[in-house]
This record gives structure tokens, sequence and C-alpha cells, in this order.
């Protein structure tokens, strides 16, 4: 497509919106959408979920332009969870830096003994993230596999207080796109990942207590990356159908030269404040 971006930013901010509900958010992708045309959402508290899911599609950009020059580092790590938790919940938790508490996964009002996942000490981590890196880099025979177990192993070492989930999922695409799978780091996972969430979870808490657990979770992951690929691509051809579909009856009513960038105004936002005119939304500098 002449605009790529057209086509990718609906599906950056679906991600947004799926790998955020997975830790908890309400917000959907049409509220999303109406908050940036300037609508408040009616219920204040999903303000909050909104600004964590602009956040995340922040994060999603920020790391595809440091790839440009730069290769994947823990520094790069960091800076993303800064983005991620910018003024929204969990901002007071060592936002943009490895924790130094004994953290702990479990239902609310669990304590360290009644947990359903307890990470390593902060006094040891730090190495195993240093080793997680070094693997993240290696040059290993199947690069799915690969990444199955940076994924897993990430949301294992669990370095942050909060927003370990939806750092986990961003490297997804991060690491694709380094090891040459990807030209861009566009894909993803989410999707997938809520709609089998209790599988999702459940593989990964069984790595450290039951044989045959790391074989099972390699399966599931490589189950999720294809039936995603299969679901990404049929969206995307939609898109663009519906793109050149809605181009040919835009030239044709308009006869303006206008009418592409209409065109793309109106995919990559859809969602226009009614004192906006389109003229406005297309070239601002014009009113």
């Amino acid at each position: 497509m002449p605009n790529a971006e057209v086509l990718l930013s609906p599906l950056t901010t679906q991600e947004a919106v799926l790998s955020s509900r997975i830790e908890g958010t309400q917000a959907t992708l049409g509220e999303v959408l109406k908050f940036e045309a300037g609508e408040e959402p009616e219920h204040p508290s999903r303000r909050l979920d909104i600004h964590e899911i602009i956040n995340y599609r922040q994060a999603l950009k920020t790391a595809e332009e440091k790839l440009k020059t730069k290769p994947f580092n823990l520094n790069l790590l960091l800076e993303l969870h800064s983005i991620l938790l910018d003024s929204v919940r969990g901002r007071d938790k060592g936002r943009g830096q490895f924790r130094t508490i004994q953290n702990w996964i479990g239902a609310p009002g669990s304590t360290i003994d009644t947990a359903a996942y307890v990470p390593p000490e902060p006094t040891r981590f730090l190495d195993l993230l240093d080793n997680w890196e070094k693997y993240y880099h290696m040059e290993r025979p199947d690069p799915l596999v690969q990444l199955a177990m940076v994924h897993a192993q990430f949301e294992i070492i669990h370095p942050f207080v909060d927003g370990n989930g939806r750092l986990g999922r961003i490297l997804i695409p991060l690491f694709l796109h380094e090891k040459g799978i990807l030209g861009r780091p566009i894909y993803y996972l989410s999707e997938y990942l809520d709609a089998h969430r209790t599988e999702y979870i459940e593989h990964l808490r069984a790595l450290d207590k039951q044989d045959g657990a790391w074989n099972r979770w390699i399966e599931f992951f490589l189950v999720a990356l294809t039936e995603q690929a299969k679901l990404n691509a049929a969206k995307a051809r939609k898109m663009i159908d519906l793109y050149e579909e809605k181009k040919a009856k835009v030239i044709n009513l308009t006869r303006s030269q206008y009418a592409v960038p209409l065109l793309d105004a109106l995919f990559e936002k859809p969602v226009l404040r009614s004192t906006i005119s389109l003229a406005e939304a297309i070239c601002p500098a014009r009113q």
C-alpha cells in the first residue's frame, strides 16, 4: 500500500487493547478511538484503561524506531517499561527500573505463601536476566521455538514489579523483526492469547512444576503463532479490499486531489468529532 500506516494503525491499537485486557483493563477499541477524537468515556474509570492502551501503542512505536539503529538490549527494555507505566496505574511501582523487592503472582489478597507463582528473588534475577538477553540474541536452529523460550523465560524472571505481561508480549514482534522473519516488528499475538487466556496462563505456571511442561508450552505457543498469523493475514486482506473499494468511490464522488488523503485519514482515525470538518482532518493548515 502507498501508506502502510493506514493498515497498521488500527491493528496496532487493537493489539494494545487486547494485550492490556489480559492484564485486566476493560476499555474497548471503540472507546479508545472515541477518546482520541475528543469524547470522554462514559465510565471515568475507563480513562486510566485507555491511557494504558495508548502507552502500550506508544511503546511499540518507540521500540520500532530504536531498533532501526541499535539491537534490542536491556536499556531499551527499561525505556519501554517507563513508557508503559507513564501516568497510569503502577506508575509508582518502580517505573523504568528493575525490581529491588520480592514480588509474587496470585489472587487479590494473596500472600507470598499462598501465591500461584513466586519469581526469583532480587539478588538472583539480574544474572538470570543477563543470561536471558544473551539467549535472545543467540542464533538457534528454530527461531520460533527460541521465541517461545524467550517469552516464557521473561515471564518466569518477572523483572518488574508491574507490567511484565505487556512487555513480554511486546517482545514477540521485536524478536521476529530482529531475526529477519518480519520486515517490520508488526505481528500481534494478543488476540489469540486473550481468547485462550486460561490455557496461556496455565502453561506458563506449569513450567517449573511439571515434567514435559516446556514441550507442551512450546507446542501451545507455535499453534498460537500459526493461528494468529492466519487471523492477521485475513484481517489485512479485508482492510486492503475495503480500502481499494472506498478509494474508487471517494475519487469518483469528490473528483478531488484530497480524495486519497481523506480516505487515509478516515482509515487511520475512523472516529472524528462532529465539530471538525473533513477538510480540517486531512489538512489542518487549510483552516
